[in-house]
């Protein structure tokens, strides 16, 4: 049997129940908050590219621009509090769990409302533009 995916709503409800009394004992069933949608990352590696070229960071005490995938590193420790952190195998912080395509979509919401409030704070001018990388495309 294939993997099934359905999004609940009340029109699909009965044909999720269905699925269920017709599976083969021994299966999985997961009911998760749904992931954030390819909307929201296009919007947010739009935003990281902007702040990537508008906004220079402290980086081992120097000011540098970093690139859209450092931002993104940034932003994600910050909305998780910065709470995980390793030693680099060659020395340096490593921070963990920055895997914005595992978010729901409420962590990727207040992701972008986080990278709004900080290009508030630093003058940020938001493009238009939606940027896709080239590895999600």
């Amino acid at each position: 049997m294939a993997k099934q995916c359905i999004r609940l709503t009340p029109t699909t409800r009965p044909a999720v129940l269905q699925a269920i009394a017709n599976t083969p004992d021994g299966y999985y069933v997961s009911i998760q908050e749904a992931r954030r949608s390819l909307q929201a990352n296009a919007r947010m590696w739009a935003m990281l590219t902007d702040i990537s070229k508008q906004v220079i960071w402290p980086v081992n005490g120097y000011p540098e621009k970093l690139s859209p995938a450092d931002w993104k590193d940034i932003f994600t420790a910050s909305l998780r509090q910065e709470e995980r952190m390793a030693l680099g195998i060659r020395g340096g912080i490593v921070m963990l769990g920055g895997r914005t395509s595992e978010m729901t979509v409420k962590e990727m919401s207040d992701l972008i409302e986080l990278m709004f409030e900080f290009g508030a704070q630093h003058d940020v001018l938001w493009s238009e533009k939606t940027y896709v990388p080239e590895w999600v495309q």
